[in-house]
């Protein structure tokens, strides 16, 4: 028996599957930097697996190609574009045109590969007469924090809406304050998410009429509210940002968000008010999520969990504007218990000053959310590339979905 298809199949399949769940992991509260670079590790097995195999391996890889093969071809691409073949990246980009679902799996091999593999494509791209290779180009150069230049300006003008949200996006990332006149353009474009990222943009380059727009997607449900609230409440005066969550913990169709807010807000004087909402099961973890956020203290490892857990169904997120649905946004969340919670503040409450913000246990500065993305998970990182951006205003946006070996790197480089 050949057991050589057999072993290609399970490369094939755990490649596949894994990618995925990378590219979840990246907006996961409970990935860390270590956890990140471990699980890549495991797909770059399976990827080698295939190389071994040379052309068999590339061909069953594209054996697997749907309309829904997200993780199949994010390997597609990545084993493509190590081989430089433009036969395969020809019949991939075929495959594209015909099952647009799969340009996400294209994208995400895009920020995989290392810059030299893809840039001698990429100039391509940018000039391509279709809307969705401009779009991936654009993406590339966001991903890899590479300026394009002219064609940005270019881009900034396109009459496709989601080349447009790209290009704002990668503006922002890239912090291109020369081009905030024609971001500014598009504050109030009809297309949801290209009103997102210019606004995004824009307040990335402080621009204090970006933050109106941004509330408004902070305040509802769907892809968009995360980023929007981080963004916000790293650029909005202190203030401004009390009374807006004042109203959003009043409001039960909001409280959540507001809960969110409070942790990146991370005044310790919420504390006692998280706490007691701990015993609220709907609100429990995601007020334990934002405790740990302002005092960086880990619920699991201070054996601050509830240890039988309480039988509550979070039911599915499916909001029709979320392409990311998820059966329970709070599911991979601590239990807290409230009474452990609240012993462990009445010791160490102390250590905190009322009206000073915080990040994991540190007053909010360069420094301690520099810390906060070596150490912290997924979305306290998200929080944290955020906050050192209001601090660095020059510099391009740290990159938390880079692969973890490459943001390793950067990290790794001396600070200031």
């Amino acid at each position: 028996m050949n057991t050589l298809p057999v072993i290609l199949d399970l490369h094939v399949e755990e490649a596949g599957f894994l990618a995925v769940l990378r590219d979840y992991a990246l907006r996961a509260p409970h990935y860390d930097l270590d956890e990140l670079d471990a699980l890549e590790a495991r797909i770059e097995a399976h990827l080698d697996g295939l190389r071994v195999a040379g052309p068999a391996g590339l061909e069953a890889l594209l054996e697997q190609l749907g309309p829904h093969a997200i993780g199949e071809m994010f390997a597609s691409v990545v084993l493509a574009f190590e081989a430089a073949n433009p036969k395969v990246l020809s019949r991939l980009s075929e495959h594209l045109r015909g099952a647009v679902e799969t340009e996400r799996g294209y994208r995400m091999a895009l920020g995989w590969l290392d810059w030299a593999r893809i840039s001698p494509w990429i100039d391509r791209m940018l000039a391509a007469p279709e809307p969705l290779f401009r779009r991936l180009g654009l993406a590339a150069c966001g991903m890899h924090r590479h300026d394009p230049g002219l064609a940005m300006q270019t881009a900034l003008c396109d009459a496709d809406p989601r080349v447009l949200a790209r290009a704002a996006r990668t503006a922002g990332e890239l912090r291109r304050q020369d081009l905030l006149p024609l971001i500014q353009v598009h504050r109030q474009h009809h297309d949801c998410a290209a009103r997102f990222w210019a606004n995004w943009a824009a307040a990335q380059m402080g621009d204090q009429q970006a933050l109106e727009p941004l509330r408004s997607f902070a305040e509802q449900s769907g892809e968009f509210q995360y980023r929007a609230a981080c963004v916000l409440l790293a650029w909005q005066p202190r203030e401004a940002s009390i009374a807006w969550i004042r109203q959003l913990v009043q409001n039960p169709g909001q409280r959540r968000i507001g809960i969110e807010a409070l942790g990146l807000l991370g005044d310790p004087v919420s504390v006692p008010w998280l706490i007691q909402h701990m015993g609220d099961l709907p609100y429990a973890r995601v007020a334990g999520e934002a405790f740990s956020l302002i005092t960086g203290a880990d619920l699991a490892l201070l054996d601050l969990e509830l240890h039988v857990l309480p039988d509550f169904d979070g039911g599915p997120n499916d909001s029709p504007e979320d392409p990311h649905v998820l059966m329970d946004p709070d599911e991979n969340l601590p239990w807290p218990n409230p009474q452990s919670v609240d012993a462990w503040w009445q010791a160490n409450g102390g250590h905190f000053q009322a009206g000073t913000r915080y990040i994991l246990g540190l007053a909010q500065n360069e420094h301690s959310f520099r810390q906060a993305l070596v150490h912290g998970q997924q979305r306290q990182r998200i929080a944290a590339a955020c906050g050192l951006a209001r601090f660095r205003p020059r510099e391009v946006v740290f990159p938390t979905s880079a692969p973890a070996a490459r943001q390793k790197r950067l990290l790794s480089k001396p600070f200031g």
